[in-house]
């Protein structure tokens, strides 16, 4: 996959097939989005284009909104998109004054002038120029003035619930990984850079590796135990992640903490990725070091059984 960052010198482009949106999550949504694009461009022998902003656009136009919260960093959403097959991204800054191009400006001026697109595909219910305004109709006769078809895909459903970035959002604040990934059509990663903790974990016998999140605007899930799969250094393992306060240990900062199962290399330093598979318990507070000890070993044994059960990959260490 090719990243253009920004739209100044971007190439000619064979046959275009062009989407744009904030893809958040690159959820089973976008997933069809994405097929259909591939199909497109593979029958009109061309190639399929996303175009992506960045920062979001609510980000922009709605900074006193410190709500939201993204499913993905620009690094991760990009890591996704090319595993799903897309064969150009083109990340561009999302500004007040872009905001305020109509939505015709925004199609002829924009879109085609930039990208010159064959066919243009829509996801459900998308609206795009300065106050919403445009949508399937506009596009679809602003295609015809200018010589590009329009596609809409209708809203895709994951057991009869519409998907959308939001309902993830509120599955994951509520600790229902499950539910995420369902809609996700994949693990909800957290990925970050692995910093000195208190060593607490080591001391309990199950030795931790401390996550320092990068982005402050990524979604951090609901307090609790998570069985996970890690990777570190293109390899997988299996391990177990807290997210909380410590409330046994009376701590007042959030952590995030990954036990990996059979590991001991040094990974300080080191940045590394955590799929949530399956929610093991919420944050507890324990009446001793030996309780908590005692539920430790009874998460391990829960967060492998989980584990083993996925059988998604051969090189995994559990």
């Amino acid at each position: 996959m090719r990243v253009f960052r920004g739209i100044e010198n971007l190439p000619e482009f064979k046959n275009p097939v062009f989407t744009t949106g904030t893809f958040d999550g690159v959820h089973t949504g976008h997933q069809v989005i994405i097929r259909r694009l591939n199909q497109l461009a593979a029958n009109s022998n061309g190639e399929n284009i996303i175009l992506t902003f960045h920062p979001h656009p609510r980000m922009v136009l709605h900074k006193d909104d410190s709500n939201l919260k993204l499913l993905n960093t620009l690094e991760e959403k990009t890591s996704l998109l090319s595993k799903y097959g897309v064969d150009n991204l083109v990340v561009t800054p999302f500004s007040k004054e872009f905001s305020q191009l109509t939505a015709e400006q925004y199609v002829e001026d924009f879109i085609w002038k930039k990208f010159y697109p064959r066919k243009v595909v829509m996801g459900f219910n998308h609206r795009f120029g300065n106050n919403r305004t445009g949508d399937i109709e506009l596009m679809t006769a602003m295609g015809k003035k200018l010589g590009f078809e329009v596609e809409e895909i209708e809203a895709q459903m994951v057991e009869n619930i519409s998907v959308s970035s939001t309902k993830i959002r509120n599955a994951l604040t509520g600790g229902e990984i499950e539910t995420a990934n369902s809609l996700l059509g994949h693990p909800y990663t957290l990925t970050g850079k692995v910093v000195t903790g208190e060593h607490l974990g080591k001391k309990l016998g199950f030795p931790t590796a401390n996550l320092k999140i990068e982005d402050a605007d990524k979604l951090i899930p609901a307090n609790g135990v998570y069985a996970v799969i890690v990777k570190v250094d293109e390899t997988n393992f299996g391990g177990m992640l807290n997210i909380g306060f410590r409330p046994t240990f009376n701590g007042k900062k959030q952590t995030i903490e990954v036990h990996i199962f059979d590991f001991n290399e040094e990974v300080y330093g080191m940045n590394i990725g955590v799929d949530l598979v399956a929610s093991i318990r919420k944050e507890m507070k324990f009446n001793s070091v030996d309780e908590l000890i005692h539920q430790l070993k009874k998460d391990k044994e829960f967060s492998l059984k989980i584990l083993r059960a996925l059988k998604t990959n051969k090189e995994s260490s559990f």
